[in-house]
Formats: structure tokens, sequence, C-alpha cells
């Protein structure tokens, strides 16, 4: 690779190892952290982040190869790909060592594959940077796809995929690639399953394995890759690490993938699609080809008209569908859907009415279009739009590490000059109308389709192949086209005004001299209200956070209560949509929701003009007039929410329940719907006088904002709302409900979803009072070193379900264990495992080498030490610790100084009293979700089929010189069970694959191993896994006899321990001082 420096802007490094972007990269104001761009010999392109602050490091690697790329026969290759590629390297051929290390260092990793990119990424404590890219580094030179895991891997993919069968935006997405040109690439089903990846090419004779390894080796190529890496290491050192580690992938000069055609021809344009949901939704979509968007990053003409078509304020699209009472909500945008190819989407939330208007819907729609072409391109609304993207850009503040990384390293796949990559996708640098009338161009009523989507729906005559969703599609009527071509302006249709919430003052009165506070200062502690405040003095920004809660008995006093305070709270987000939509295009945001104790209001934002909006919402909290026709809109969709909880993935519910049975006053789903019928819009505007008339205000103010403001605000509040105190005994926090000791507990009921095929078993171990400083560094020591293996073996190796995951519980004031998997095999079985684990876990531990035991130990002190990143997640740190009663803001101290003295054998006395099924004293309550709709087991037999004997076959890596075919047509009429079949199997394995006897005798007993078992589609895998349990020796279908099954919640309940409500830990009178500052 030459650069020359006439037409690169690199330039040779002094070591002459690699290539260094020669020009300063654009970056924000706020922003501290030193960046540098090189290019390795091998032409993979890496942004080094030097961070001195940080404590986890990251790196992320962006492959320009997706789904875009599979095989028309092997759908879901590049998804099997990125979940076979972590499975063990040459050099690390441990299939779990990666995770493993970074489990060890407080890191996690993930991955994700998109039509055109694959993107792979980890974080890790900031220490451990250099052993994570050495593990990290190997996947992309010398990856194993070892073929024990090949099997199991498919089983996760084929996993994932059965997690979203019943979910509406999957199903959607699908169906709008199934209909689109069966030609191009966006047409494809990029997940995969066992269909596209096993049954199908078993029938084909493919050998699954080596078309990945091909896959592999075509489309993987540094030249395609870019790398993020974020440490807090000098940027020599990064660098040198990056050379080290990255410089041996092998560069095989590939082109960029880009596909041919569009999706969109005009076979499929013009054409309106009725599709029946999941969920009770409904909305009508319109889908325009636009242009490609990524090389217009200097104008961004995309993004003018997503600004005024998606616009909710006065004038807007929105604003008149809601007064026609057709419309809830509105999203409008671009979406890049393949290299070269982009829709512009608008998609409309439509009520009952609107759904029966949809093609009246659809011409506001284009009479708003028509709006724009004929007032033209606004240099002041371009201006604006360009204003606020300096604004968000100058201001921009840091979030999760493997999460930035991540973007960062695909925005490096963008055309951006290399200067701009952090820039690039926020500044709108040049004013070109010409460009935006172009894009508005696009937008024609010639070429477009429509999507209507609802459960009321009939008629609807196909079904999807990949989700089964059913639908029906046709040409769009001629009469309609005729109607748009010929629509008249509308005059309720109008161009937004200038919006009057830009900020202007950004002054922070920023001081380098203080060490920042670690808790917020209780400023006020009256019968009225308790004030927290802290001004920022750790990030400066110009942004403050306002969190209020309203703390009343009337909220959930009861269902009815529970629902009329839910309606109020959804009728005021209602009717402050178009004056807060303009607030948050200038930074301003809000939320107002129901809680069980009162009503939570929060405020965030630019500081600047922040009083002017809390005051419009606060005033229209106590002088609102509920509109009656908004009223029945709200109510169907509260409704409609309701019901549609049911459809909620079965691990939510298995959640929801384990939480019903341990919390004193919680309301289910269906008791809410019983009481919602009969509310009407007056009992709404009669009742929350009574539930804003005696309140007490708990605040906390965090940002750039002073004690005194913040006085000021909590008393416009006050002064506003006018309320009078509660009495004590309504002041009591929400209270925990105790298990027994020795209690084990299961509640189990069908999935509500007859069509899922999952079910999911939540266990819950309750362990103590969190204040106990003592349990809290136990329970979360233990949860850090059970996480990896815990998945490790019942993901990884079992294979038992997508969804699975472990974590400690902090609830009430009461902390515990959680144990959570969602899956195809039965509720039963999962419970049995996850108990098969538990008894499991004490040998993990005692066979961890002290070593070992330390730096689990100090990767949760690390963990727990974290910063914040941004003035958001401080604030919602404290908030968070206001919230739960106790005001322990000193906790995290008091977890470390304990964690340094907690010895493996103090941990294995607490595992064994507290957490081991054997405990005398344990207290479990867990929740059974059970499909009503069960994936078949495969029926057990004692014959061995040819499909059965490839895929044994290819378990074993034997495939490589014979297909299918050669052995249906040499093996077909064998039994494989008879001596005779078994040496005609030898001589023709002998003969066409070159095999070993040693490799023979092993799919041998394989093969009898599967007979004995009396299951022909017991494989390889299922050995291994047996093998790596307990599973062979236990009946997992049955439930332990220590359990005792739940039969009435409500009586359950009333036998229950009441626990103790939160109190403060501190006195107020000593959190009323500032802390002082070193």
């Amino acid at each position: 690779m030459v650069h020359s420096a006439a037409s690169s802007p690199y330039i040779l490094s002094p070591n002459g190892t690699h290539y260094i972007l020669n020009r300063p990269i654009e970056k924000s104001d706020n922003d501290d952290r030193t960046y540098r761009i090189i290019k390795l010999k091998n032409d993979l392109e890496a942004m080094i982040i030097h961070d001195e602050k940080t404590d986890k490091a990251s790196a992320a690697l962006d492959v320009h190869v997706g789904s875009d790329s599979d095989p028309i026969n092997l759908q879901g290759l590049a998804h099997f790909c990125e979940h076979l590629l972590f499975m063990g390297t040459e050099k690390y051929p441990k299939e779990n060592e990666y995770s493993e290390y970074l489990a060890r260092h407080t890191g996690s990793s993930n991955a994700y594959t998109a039509p055109d990119s694959t993107n792979y990424y980890f974080e890790v404590g900031g220490d451990h940077l250099e052993g994570a890219l050495d593990r990290f580094s190997q996947f992309f030179i010398n990856p194993l796809f070892d073929p024990s895991c090949t099997e199991r891997e498919l089983r996760a993919v084929d996993s994932e995929n059965n997690k979203n069968l019943q979910d509406d935006m999957w199903r959607l997405d699908q169906l709008e690639k199934s209909l689109s040109n069966p030609n191009y690439v966006y047409h494809k089903f990029g997940t995969g399953n066992s269909v596209t990846l096993r049954d199908q090419p078993l029938k084909e004779g493919i050998d699954v394995r080596k078309e990945l390894l091909k896959f592999h080796e075509q489309h993987y190529s540094a030249n395609l890759m870019k790398l993020c890496v974020l440490g807090k290491e000098p940027l020599d050192v990064l660098t040198q690490w990056v050379v080290e580690n990255f410089s041996d992938i092998p560069n095989k000069s590939l082109p960029i993938p880009v596909a041919e055609g569009s999706a969109l021809t005009e076979n499929e344009l013009l054409r309106v699609t009725f599709a029946k949901p999941v969920k009770d939704i409904r909305y009508v979509e319109i889908v325009f080809p636009f242009p490609d968007q990524h090389s217009f990053f200097r104008t961004m003409p995309g993004r003018y008209l997503s600004h005024l078509i998606g616009h909710e304020g006065s004038g807007s699209i929105l604003s008149l569908l809601k007064k026609l009472g057709w419309a809830n909500s509105l999203f409008s945008g671009s979406y890049n859907v393949s290299v070269g190819c982009e829709f512009f989407r608008i998609q409309v939330d439509l009520t009952e009415e609107g759904l029966n208007h949809y093609e009246d819907v659809v011409k506001v729609v284009f009479q708003y279009i028509d709006t724009l072409k004929r007032e033209g391109v606004k240099k002041w609304i371009f201006d604006e739009n360009a204003s606020l993207a300096a604004i968000s850009f100058r201001f921009i503040e840091k979030f999760t590490v493997s999460n930035y990384t991540s973007y960062v390293a695909n925005c490096m796949q963008r055309p951006y000059p290399r200067e701009w990559i952090l820039s690039g996708p926020y500044l709108i640098r040049d004013w070109d109308p010409a460009q935006i009338e172009d894009a508005l161009n696009c937008l024609r009523k010639d070429r477009f389709i429509l999507m209507v989507v609802g459960k009321a729906l009939e008629g609807l005559d196909q079904k999807e192949k990949w989700y089964g969703t059913e639908y029906s599609t046709r040409k769009i009527g001629e009469d309609f086209l005729k109607d748009l071509k010929n629509i008249p302006a509308n005059p309720g249709l109008s161009l937004p005004l200038p919006n009057d919430f830009i900020p202007e003052n950004f002054e922070t009165h920023k001081q380098t001299d203080i060490t920042p506070a670690k808790r917020p200062t209780l400023i006020q502690n009256s019968r009225l209200a308790r004030v927290w405040h802290k001004k920022d003095d750790n990030f400066w920004v110009p942004k403050v956070n306002l969190y209020f809660m309203f703390r009343t008995p009337s909220a959930y006093m009861t269902p009815i209560h529970c629902v009329k305070t839910r309606l109020y709270t959804d009728l005021i987000r209602d009717a402050l949509t178009e004056y807060a939509y303009v607030a948050e295009v200038a930074g301003l945001s809000y939320s107002i929701s129901n809680e069980v104790e009162g009503v939570c209001l929060r405020v965030e934002g630019f500081n600047d003009k922040v009083h002017v909006f809390l005051e419009k919402i606060v005033s229209l909290m106590r002088n609102f007039k509920v509109d009656p026709e908004r009223f029945v809109l709200i109510k169907e969709q509260l409704e409609r929410y309701y019901r549609n909880y049911s459809l909620e993935p079965p691990y939510n519910h298995a959640l929801y329940y384990v939480r019903y049975l341990t919390e004193e006053l919680k309301w289910t789903q269906e008791e809410k719907l019983d009481v919602l019928e009969p509310i009407t819009a007056e009992d709404v505007q009669s009742f929350y006088p009574e539930l804003l008339g005696h309140l007490h205000i708990e605040t906390m103010i965090h940002g750039n904002m002073s004690e005194d403001e913040a006085l000021r605000a909590v008393k416009t509040v006050e002064d506003i709302l006018a309320f009078k105190p509660l009495i004590p005994s309504q002041m009591i926090r929400r209270r925990p409900l105790l298990l027994p000791e020795n209690g084990h507990f299961v509640y189990q009921r069908k999935v509500f979803d007859e069509k899922d095929v999952n079910s999911a078993t939540v266990y819950y171990i309750e362990v103590g009072k969190a204040l106990d400083v003592k349990l809290r560094a136990r329970l979360a020591l233990l949860a850090q070193i059970a996480d990896e293996p815990f998945f490790d073996q019942l993901r990884t190796k079992e294979q038992l379900g997508y969804l699975v995951s472990s974590r400690m519980r902090n609830d009430y004031g009461i902390i515990g264990m959680e144990f959570i998997i969602q899956s195809a095999k039965e509720a039963v079985h999962l419970e049995n495992r996850i108990e098969a684990f538990l008894s499991k876990l004490q040998s993990i531990i005692e066979m961890i080498s002290e070593e070992e035991y330390q730096k689990h130990v100090q990767s949760l002190i690390t963990k727990k030490l974290e910063k914040d990143k941004n003035i958001g997640e401080e604030s919602q740190r404290y908030w968070g610790i206001i919230w739960k009663g106790f005001y322990d803001f000193y906790q995290v101290d008091q977890d470390v100084a304990e964690l340094k003295n907690v010895s493996k054998s103090s941990l294995l006395d607490f595992f064994n009293a507290y957490i081991h099924p054997s405990s005398k004293i344990r207290k479990k309550l867990s929740a059974h979700l059970c499909s009503q709709n069960p994936t078949p087991s495969s029926p057990h037999s004692k014959t061995f089929g040819i499909n059965q004997l490839f895929s044994c076959l290819q378990s074993h890596s034997l495939t490589s010189k014979i297909t299918l075919e050669d052995l249906t047509s040499n093996l077909e009429n064998k039994n494989f069970g008879s001596s005779d079949g078994q040496d005609a199997l030898r001589k023709f394995l002998a003969d066409k694959t070159k095999a070993d006897d040693k490799e023979i005798e092993e799919v041998i007993k394989n093969i009898n191993q599967n007979l004995v078992n009396g299951e022909d589609s017991k494989t390889k895998v299922d050995q291994e896994v047996a093998k790596d349990s307990d599973e062979t020796l236990r009946d997992n279908s049955i439930l332990s006899e220590k359990n005792v099954i739940i039969e009435d919640l409500t009586a359950f309940k009333s036998n229950m321990k009441l626990g103790p409500a939160p109190t403060t830990t501190i006195p107020f009178e000593t959190l009323s001082n500032s802390e002082i500052k070193n």
C-alpha cells in the first residue's frame, strides 16, 4: 500500500509500521479526549482514543459486510458467522477464554449483524485493555470455527429467531422485505434459522461449515475493517498495541459489497399491503424510494424534510390529524436499507377512526408535502436546524464506552472526510437549497408504497414465509391516485414558527480547583417538600435535571385510583404535545408518569429556559380541562396497552409475577383493565384535584442551577399547585413482602400468547436486608463470579435459549439473586437446569485459585467505583438512592471496604447458607410461564436416518468429500443399529472420506449412544451437553418435591410477612450540610 503526499491525508509513522492521519480531528468543545486515526500496512483503519479519566476501556471492529451478502440458499449466514467467530481461536482455543477474561475484569462483549456491516465490540476494566485486545484481534486473524460449536451456535441463532417470532417489529419489517424486489438483497431473511442454516442445506447436500469458512474467506478482509480503541493509556501506547495486535489480519483487497438494482421497482411501487399484527396496534406507513443520504453529509437534506414532516407543533400533519381524531403520533425519517439504497418513511399511529380513514390520512400527508413544495425551501428553517445541530455537538456528553467505540467504528465506514468522523453525523455545514428540493421531489405521488396495519383488518389471504404474518396486497386504486394528483391545499397545514426555546446562555461558571461532592445537599425539608440540590461540579455543561415526586396515597390506593391517575398523566402528555415538541427540538424534554407512591415529573435539558418549560407543565397539571373527545381516544389507547401487555415476551411476565408476589401493593393488568371501562372524562376531571390536593413533594435538582434558583423553582411549583401537606401516616413508603425460611415456591401459568413457542422461568432467591453490608457485598461478589459460568453453561453449552442471564436484585430494601431463562424448552426443565447449576456453583467457586478470586474481588470494586459518564447518569444515580428511601449516599464506600475483607471461605459459607439448593434457610420463589405452543420434541425412535447420519458426520467434520446424495445412494436402506449396517458404514467412510479407524469408531459410538437413548435427533452436541452437566442423571421434566405450587396469588400474598418500610440511614440534619470539599 503506497500513500503519496499529494493524494493521501496519511503520512508514514516515524517507525514505519503504520500511517497517521495528517489532519486535526474535529471534535466537540466539550470533549476532553484526544484522538488519532491511523492506517495499518494491511489497510485496516483505526480510530485511537485516549481518555485519561476513563475507568473502562473498549474496542470495536466493524466489518463492511452483513446479511446483504448472504448466499440466497443460506440466508442468515452472516449472522451465523457473527455467532461462531467468538468460539475460540488458534492462539486461544478455549471457546470461552475471551468472555472469561472480560468477566474477570468488569467487562462484557456483544455484536450485531446489519445489512451492510457486522459490528463486534467489548468493554473491560481500564487496566486490562492490552490482554483484551490480544484476545479480540485473534478472532479476525485465526478463528477456529470449531466444528463442535457449529451445531450449538446454530441452535442459538434459531433460538434468537424464535424470540422474535411474535414480535411485531420483526414481523412487519420482514414482511416489507419479503414483498420487496425478490432480485435485490433487501428481500432476504437476515436472521436465519434452523431451516435456512440446517434443514434446507441438508436436503441440498450443502456443508454449512464449509460455506461458513468460504463466506469468511470471501468477505472478512482488513481493508473492509474499521477499528476503534479507547483507553486511558497515551496515544502512542494505544497505537503500539493496535499495530502489534491487528497488523496480522489478512488483507485480501476486497471491494465493498454493493448490490445491483433497487429494493422497490415498478412491480412493487404503488401497492398497498394490509397486515394483521400480534398486538393491537394500528398505523399506516408511506414509504418512498430515496437517495442514499450518506454522501449528502454536508447538507443533510433528509434531516430538513424529517424535521418538517415529523414536526408535532401547530400547523403540522400530526396536529391536524389529532384534531380530526385520526392519529395519536407520527414518525418520519430516512432509513438506509443497504449500500446505495434508502427509504423515506412516514408512519402515522392511528386511532380506530383513523384506520377507517387511512386513505384520508395519506391525503393529509401529501397535502403537507405539497405545502412544502409550494412554500419552497426556507433558509431560516435550515439555519435553525444547523444551529441546533451545532449546539447538540458542542455539548455532546460521554456515554458507555462500548457503545461509543461501536458507533465510531461504524461511522468510519461512511464517506466522511477522515477528520470529520466525529462531527460528520451531527453538523449541517452547507446551505444547498437545490439538494433539499431534489430530496423533496423524491416524495412523489406516483412512487410510493403503503402498509396498513391493524388487528381488525379482514380478508387477509396470505402468510409471510418466515414469521407467518397474515397479509394481503394489491395495487393502489386509480381513483385514489387521481384524488392525490388533484388534491387541494389544506388551510390547516403550515410551516412551523421559529423556535423560542433555542438556548442562548451557556455560562457554567466552571471552577477547576474543587473536588466534586459525592452527594446532593438537602436544602429544604418541610411538611410540603424535601428538596435536594447539587450544582454540577463534575461535567460543567449548561444543563439541568429536575426530578419531582408528588407523593400521595390517592395515586395507587385501589385499582381505580391507579387507572385514573394513569389517564390523568396520559392526558397531560397528550395536551402538551405541540408545546413540548418545540422544546424537545431545542434540547428540553420531560416525562410524567403514575407511580405507586404518586406522580413523577422529570424535566431535563439546557437550563437557559427550563423555568418557562417547568412552569407551563405544572400550570397545566393544576388547571387541566379534560377534552371529552381526546379522553375517548386516550382511554382506548390505554385499554389497548393493558391488553397488549399480555403479548409481551414470556420472561417479562415471569419477572412481573415474581415482583407482584414480593411487593406489598401491586395491581395486576387484569385488575386495571376491569375498572377502566366505566371511567368517564368527568371522573378524571373531578379526580385530579383530589390527587393533587394533599401532597408531599420530594425533589432533586442537579446541574447548572444555583441553590437559590432551585428553591425558587420549587416555590413556583408549590404556589401553582397550592396543595396541603400529607399527615405522617401517609408518608410511609412501599414495603416488601418476605418469603419464609426454607420456602420453595413456584407460580405456574400459561403464556398468554397462544402462538408463542417460548416458555420462561424466573428463579429468585431472597437473601436479606439491603442495608446489611456483609450480605450485600457477598451477594454482589457471588453474582459477579456466577455470571459468566451461568451463561456459558446454560446458554453456550446447553443451548437452553437466547435469553439467559443472572443478576443481583435490590428492591424495596431486600436483596436477592435472580436467574432468568426464556427457551423453547419447558419451564420446569429450565428450573431444574438452574438448580443443577447452583449445585455445581459450589465446586466452581472452590476451584477458583486465590489469584483468580482476588481478580474477581478487584473487578467488582472497580465496577462499583466506576465514574459517571455524563450528568444524566449522575442525576439518575442520586435519584435512585432518594427513590429507594434510605438516602444511603455512601453505600459504595461501605461496599468497597467490606469487599476487601471477604475471603473465599466466607463467600462459600454465605453461598451454602443462602443460595445452595441444600440450604435449610434458603428462600426461593420462581415463576413459570408455560408455552401453549411448544416446539414438538423429536420422536423417540430406534432408527437413525440418512439426514441424522449426515448431521452426525458434519459434527465430526467428515462431510468435506461426501454429499447427502452420496449417503442416500449408497446407504439409504441400511439399518445402522445392526452390525451389517455399521460394517457398511465403516467401509463407506474409509473409502470416501479417508477417515482413520479412530474417527470412524467415534461416529459408530455416537450412533449407538443415540439408539440406546431412543433419540434419533441426539447429536454429538447433545452428548457434550450431557457430559458437561448432570443432565443424564436427573429427569428435568419433573419439579422437585420440595416445591410448593402457588394456586392463589392473593391468598399467598396475604400469608406473607411484611418487611419494614425504608427510612433514612443518615439523619436529615447531617444531609442538610454541604460536604466539605478537599
